[in-house]
Formats: C-alpha cells, structure tokens, sequence
C-alpha cells in the first residue's frame, strides 16, 4: 500500500514537470521552519514592535497618516470612528477593523497616554470597561498628534508602497517630540515583548536638551532631569533603585500603589474609611472592587471591611470608598489591601523597540540618542527642502527681473515667435535665462507680467537670500542644527508642558515595602482611654495605653489639659454617649475620635474633633456632656443633668439597645440643658449657679433617679427673669484631684472662691449669694465648679485666673477676659 502511494506521488510530480511548473522537493520540517521564521519576522517588525524614533507601531502611525491625509484635523469637527478605521483598511492597513479600532482607542485615552493623539468624542472607553462601537464615537487628531505629523510635506522621511502598491506611506512619522518615552508602549510579538512606562513630557525634554549639550553625559546626570516614570494616572510609584536598574540595562519592574486618604467617613459619626483618590496605571476601580469581595467573601484573607463604594465621577475624578469596621486599624487595613488587592501593582519595564529594523532593548540615555539622532535627520532634511524651495524660487525671481527691465523687448519677442518653443528659445538665447526661467516667464498671464513691482521683486530676492543663507548656515554648522533642535523641544514643553503626576518613594524596592507595614495588629486592642469634651465643643481621646503603661505615666507626673468641660473613662474600641443641650443622646465609638497629640508637660485639645462631626446637631445645639457605655457605666445611678430653668433629672442608665439615638429628659417650651455629669456612685454634689450670681449647692442622692422620658423635678429656684448658667456634679472628698472652686465672671470681674465656703441647702430653694455685682454689672455670663479650675477663650486659647478668694459674696477682680468659657485640667488617670 504505501509502494503505490509513493509511485502515485512520483507520477503525479512527473506529470507537473511535463505541464511546465516548477515542483521543489522540500522537507516538511524546513519548510515550517522557514514559514514560521517568516511570521515572526512580519509580527516583529510589522505589528508588535514600536519604531525607537517616532514610538508608534505600524498600525498607530498608519492611523495618523491617513487621518492627516484626510485633514482630520484639531481645527475641524469630529468625524465617525467608523468613517477613519474603513479609510485605514482600505488604504494602508489591511487588517481586521477591531484592530484598527483598538488600536485608535487607545490612542484617544487619557488615562492610557501622558499626550493622547486623538481627541475623541463619545464613550472611549475607561479602565474597566471597553469603547463603544466605532459607528457611535468620533475622533479627529489633537494638538499634540499634529507634532507628529506637521513636517511631513517637507521631504522629513522616507516613503514605502502600501500593502497594494497603489499609494505610498511614510516608514516613520517626523516626531517633533520623544513620544515613545513619554506615552509608552506595550506589544507582544513572537518570542519576545515590550512593555514601556509612561514619562513626563517637561522632564524627558529637560534629558534630552541637555543631551544635546553633553553627549557624554552619564545616568546619573539625566535622572536628575528624569528621576522616574510618571503615569497618566498618577498614584505612587516605590523603589527608585529598581528605576535606574531599568534605565540602565532597559529592564526592570518597578511598584506602582493607588494614592489614598485615610480619616472620617462622611454622615457616618465619626467612623473611618480609606478613600482611593489615584489608582495604579492601569487598574480600574471595578477590578479593585471585584478583588476586595473576592477575598472578603471566598479567601476570608481580607478582614476589618464594612463596605466598599465606587463614588467616581467627572467632576472629582477617581473616588474608591473602603468603609473601615469599628475597632479596625485603618493603617493595618490598608497593608492588606496593598498586598492582596490590584491597588498595588507591578509593572515590567522591557524597553525592546525597533532601531533600524532590528529589535534591541535599551536604556534611558540610549532610547534619546535614538530619538535625537531622527531629529537631527528630520531637521536636516526639513532644512535642505525649504532651502531647495527658496532657490527655486529665486532661481525664478532673478529671471522676472531680467525680463521686467526690459519688458517691452520681451513681449516683443513672444508675439514674434512662431510658438512656444521659439519664443522659449528667443528668451533663452536673447537675455540669457534658463529654461525653467523661460518657461515660467511663458507661462506667466502678460497682464500678470506687467503688473510685476521691480522694488518688491527686490524686496523678495533679498528676503530670499537671506533665508537661503540661514538655512545654509543650519546644514553646515553641527551646533546650530543642535539648538535649533534643543529651541524646538523647548517650545513643544511651553506649549503641551504639564506637572508630575506621580509621586515618587526612594530607596530600595524590598525596603521601602518593609517600611510601609504597620506594626500594629488589623483590630486595635480594647485598652483604657479618656474621652475628653473641651470647654469649646472639640471632643478627643487619649491613647490607647494598658494598665502597666498607666500607672507608669502617672508617677511621671501630671499632663494638662487646655480646658475640659467633660471626661469619661472607655475604651478604644468601646462606645460612649454625647449629650446635647436639647436633651439628646447619641452613642458614639472611641475609636474614631482623634488621639491627643502629646507634648512635654501637656495636651493640646485643638486636634479633637467638632461634636457637629459626630452628631447631627440642630442649628444652636451644642454638646454639653459625656457619658460611659458598657461596662464602665455599671454601678452609677446615671446621668445628672441640669436646665436653664432649673430643672435638675438623675437620669437612670437604661439606654435603648437598639437605637443610637434618644432622648434623656423630657424638656419644657424654651428650656435647654446647660449641664450633664456621669455619677459614679451618687455621692456627688449637685450645684447650681444663676444669672443673679447665686449658688445651690445638694446632694445628689436627694434626687430619685428616673427613666428617659421623664422630664426632672425642681432643682434650684429662679425668680422671674433670672437663668441657670452652670450645672455640675462635684466630689468634696476627692483630695487626690484638689479642692473643689467655684469661678463666676461677670465679663469685667473674675472671682474664684472654695466651695466649701458655700453652705449646702435644700433642693428647689434659692441658694446663697456667690459674687457681689458692682455698679453697671447686670448678671452672671460665666460660672463653673470642680476642681483647677482654668479659663480659656471660645477658640481655646489659655486665660489666666485671680487667686483664691475666701469671701464667697466678694466681688471679685477686674479681668477682661471677653467672651471666655471655663474649664478644668486634669490628670489622664
């Protein structure tokens, strides 16, 4: 069988010979060879590698040739992508339509290209989703596309047939700017990539003028101008080390990480979030979202997330929300992210372009001189076709004046002559011109010829000449075609410059990834802390600290306060309550709260947080008092409050589960509450102060606890026109944090007296008489009780305060202290 399968093939061969064709006996194995030798080669220099000296593949500068020819230009509307894509295939690309469109698209993205050279309009496409159809979006070049093209009628480059034959197109575009550099490239060939990183325009221009100057200039020189890439999309990009290892050798992997912004969560009370503001080159929000659900849901690798929103739009541009969980260190949230999400990213330099039409892989400094030495071409050839043009048109200019000075022997001579070559050959012969003179003379209409100005005719041959000689000196002398290459750039970067938009991170790759991981766990521990109200409304923490850390600090000596109207003891991740003047409660967590920043001896609370942040206040509602939740609260009798009017409630601690906002006393028509104190045990004192400057002072277990509904009992009385302005809860036997005073101010005066000067009396009675008003003072504006007292304006800054006065109906001292608030200082115990 296989005998007559060989015989059949021989007579088959035998019978091709006799008809004429040509038969190759070739193995199978050189003939794939061969083929496949053949396909990379057309893939690698025809398809998938960009040219070193324009930056563009094939297909992307076949795209802006023909868009050029057509005249789809920056100064004129858009035209259907589908009417340019047709206009490639048919003419010079004869390829598939998608990819000619993809390839278009891409050339039209801003978060794609530093410089985009097609201003597109429509739906282009973002960096999770695709384009629309070409025949829903339209395109025309833009201005930096023009930079590309603009020398192309000047014999800058060479021509080549097109697939057909039919027309011609340029084998490299003139390139007024390095655009390989600056707007990268990526391709994928047989047996090999290439995959460049985007640079800033300013920046590459600045390496490559000062190139020109210094072509001995070294790596270290030009990363002064160029320090690293800069992406379209911004972000951070880390380890410089691996930068230069990529400029130099022309490979390298450098870490890219998405810019964020860690700090309250809006209308969430004080909750935190990680808000993504820059995203790495690349990376869409949707593959960022897709990755986090991933591993929250299916790997539970990624804890501590409460919710993720994409809240991207044109106006703010790129707004990826990650809602942290109560107790989560945002910080340690955010390594996570960075390591198990595309919101850090790797990108793989491989600088491999075509020079010459050979693929090789090259560095900064090599990649310019490339670039450089096309503009040196491009200008050189661009010089010599305008010099070429204007000694033509000399050429033509001298014969006009030939035939100017003596026009009458001239038209003469043409209405003498038999035809056109002898009135040619007369010229010629008669004044001595040459054929190209002769014939443009002939050509010329007569009422034309004698309209001829001699003096401009002058006036242009001497322009000519000058330009000429110009031109000239730029072909002979090397360093005048070196500036006039270096002015160029730098009048493309006065025109297209733009800022870095990526921000750079030195040191070494490994290094600075170590660097950037917290310490701390992902959920902060449940340690003691202080929350703080402050005489002027800021509400604050203190650190987090253990009991071994506490004690500690505070045989360390004391840490002041500026001035603190309200101090409860929680935890970091625990909950505590605000109380506001309308007779609210909001639960609040801990852990949002700013934490103090301590210095030597004190505390500044400036850094705390506005209580209107953490609770939504009505207009005139302030934060008057704190509260614990949890297990601190167990074993007080409740929340003492005091009104205006002088109502006094013990508010009993049975707050509802369920609702993180309630009411803690019912108030009357116009009255407010002016003061709010946690008891601890019931063994305070209650105080009031009014208007009229007296003082009732109580105990607290003389007032029976009630629910939240209730709306108090009688606790001072007022005589008609007169206010409570102080209510608190103070401790006498407390000898640890000092004696308990008593500050009243009429605006003019001060006086700080002992408590213990004021004897106690019974509830809804008048109180005795706490400052003797002077002649012209109307009431009390200030008054407050407890223990180192200390004043402080309405923006916080300190005031000082009299000394002690025994005299409790004394008058006090006369300090201007305008529109102050009052306060305590305490130890953080």
């Amino acid at each position: 069988m296989a005998r007559r399968k060989d015989d059949r093939a021989k007579a088959d061969l035998a019978a091709f010979d006799q008809a004429g064709a040509r038969v190759f006996d070739n193995p199978l194995v050189t003939e794939v060879s061969d083929s496949y030798l053949e396909y990379a080669f057309s893939v690698i220099h025809s398809r998938a590698l960009p040219d070193a000296r324009d930056g563009l593949k094939p297909v992307h500068r076949r795209i802006l040739w023909s868009m050029h020819e057509q005249g789809h230009r920056p100064d004129r509307g858009h035209v259907k992508s589908a009417r340019i894509v047709g206009d490639v295939m048919g003419k010079y690309h004869p390829h598939g339509d998608t990819a000619i469109y993809d390839a278009m698209v891409r050339l039209a993205q801003d978060f794609s290209l530093n410089a985009p050279l097609i201003d597109g309009h429509g739906n282009f496409g973002s960096p999770d989703d695709g384009p629309a159809a070409a025949r829903y979006t339209e395109a025309r070049m833009s201005r930096e596309a023009m930079l590309l093209v603009g020398e192309l009628g000047e014999d800058t480059v060479d021509v080549e047939p097109n697939y057909d034959g039919s027309l011609t197109q340029p084998t490299v575009l003139p390139a007024a700017f390095p655009n390989l550099l600056v707007n990268g490239a990526s391709g994928i060939a047989v047996g090999m990539a290439t995959n460049m990183i985007p640079h800033n325009l300013g920046e590459v221009v600045q390496a490559a003028r000062w190139l020109i100057n210094h072509p001995d200039a070294t790596l270290d020189r030009l990363m002064e101008f160029v320090p690293g890439p800069d992406l379209p999309t911004g972000g951070l990009l880390l380890g410089l080390d691996e930068v230069r290892r990529a400029y130099e050798t022309g490979r390298g992997v450098v870490r890219m990480r998405g810019r964020v912004e860690i700090g309250p969560l809006e209308g969430s009370r004080g909750r935190q979030a990680i808000t993504v503001t820059e995203l790495p080159y690349g990376i869409g929000a949707e593959k960022v979202i897709a990755a986090i659900t991933n591993e929250v849901n299916k790997t539970k690798r990624l804890t501590g997330i409460a919710d993720v929103k994409d809240l991207t739009d044109r106006e703010n541009g790129t707004r990826l929300v990650v809602e942290c969980k109560v107790g989560v260190n945002p910080q340690a949230l955010l390594a996570d992210l960075y390591r198990l999400t595309p919101l850090e990213q790797s990108f793989g330099v491989n600088n491999l372009v075509l020079v010459d039409g050979q693929p090789r892989t090259l560095g900064l400094k090599q990649l310019l001189e490339v670039f450089l030495s096309h503009r040196y071409e491009v200008v050189t050839r661009r010089t010599a076709y305008r010099k070429r043009r204007r000694e033509e048109r000399l050429h033509l200019v001298d014969g006009l004046l030939i035939a100017l000075l003596d026009i009458d022997r001239v038209v003469k001579l043409i209405r003498a002559s038999e035809d056109a070559q002898a009135a040619k050959d007369g010229l010629m012969q008669k004044f001595r011109l040459s054929e190209i003179q002769a014939t443009y003379i002939l050509d010329t209409p007569l009422r034309r010829l004698t309209r001829y100005d001699r003096l401009e005719l002058e006036a242009e041959q001497e322009k000519l000449r000058g330009e000429i000689a110009d031109l000239s000196t730029i072909l002979d002398d090397p360093k005048v075609l070196r500036k006039l290459v270096s002015d160029e750039l730098a009048a493309v970067v006065k025109q297209f410059g733009a800022p870095r938009r990526t921000t750079l991170v030195d040191g070494d790759l490994k290094e600075v990834l170590a660097a950037s991981v917290p310490a701390g766990p992902l959920e902060v521990a449940d340690d003691p802390c202080q929350v703080i109200l402050s005489a002027t409304g800021l509400v604050a923490r203190t650190a987090a600290e253990s009991e071994e850390a506490a004690e500690a600090r505070r045989r360390s000596g004391r840490v002041k306060h500026d001035a603190v109207r309200a101090l409860v003891h929680s935890t970091a991740r625990g909950r505590v309550l605000l109380v506001t003047s309308a007779g609210r409660a909001f639960k609040v967590d801990v852990l949002p709260l700013p934490v103090l920043p301590e210095q030597p001896g004190t505390v500044s609370l400036r850094g705390g947080m506005s209580a209107a942040e953490l609770a939504p206040l009505e207009p005139g509602e302030t934060v008057v008092g704190l509260a614990p939740l949890g297990p601190s609260a167990q074993g007080s009798p409740g929340l003492a409050l005091g009104t205006r009017q002088g109502v006094v409630k013990v508010c009993a601690p049975d707050w509802p589960v369920r609702s993180d906002e309630f009411e803690v006393i019912s108030l009357r028509d116009g009255d407010e509450v002016i003061g709010a104190t946690w008891l601890v045990d019931g063994a305070e004192t209650l105080a009031f102060v009014s208007s009229e400057a007296s003082l009732l002072r109580f105990a607290a277990s003389v007032v029976r606890p009630q629910g939240p509904k209730g709306g108090g009992m009688a606790g001072i009385s007022l005589p008609a026109g007169v206010r409570a302005v102080f209510f608190g809860a103070v401790r006498a036997d407390d000898t640890r944090h000092g004696e308990p005073m008593v500050v009243t101010s009429t605006g003019a005066t001060v006086k700080v007296t002992p408590l213990k000067a004021y004897p106690a009396k019974g509830r809804a009675t008048g109180g005795v008489r706490a400052q003797r008003l002077l002649k012209g003072e109307v009431d009390l504006s200030v008054a407050w009780i407890g223990p180192r007292p200390v004043g402080a304006t309405a923006t916080g800054d300190p005031v000082e305060l009299p000394p002690a006065d025994p005299r409790r109906d004394g008058s006090g001292f006369a300090v201007m202290l305008g529109p102050t608030v009052v306060g305590h200082q305490v130890d953080r115990d």
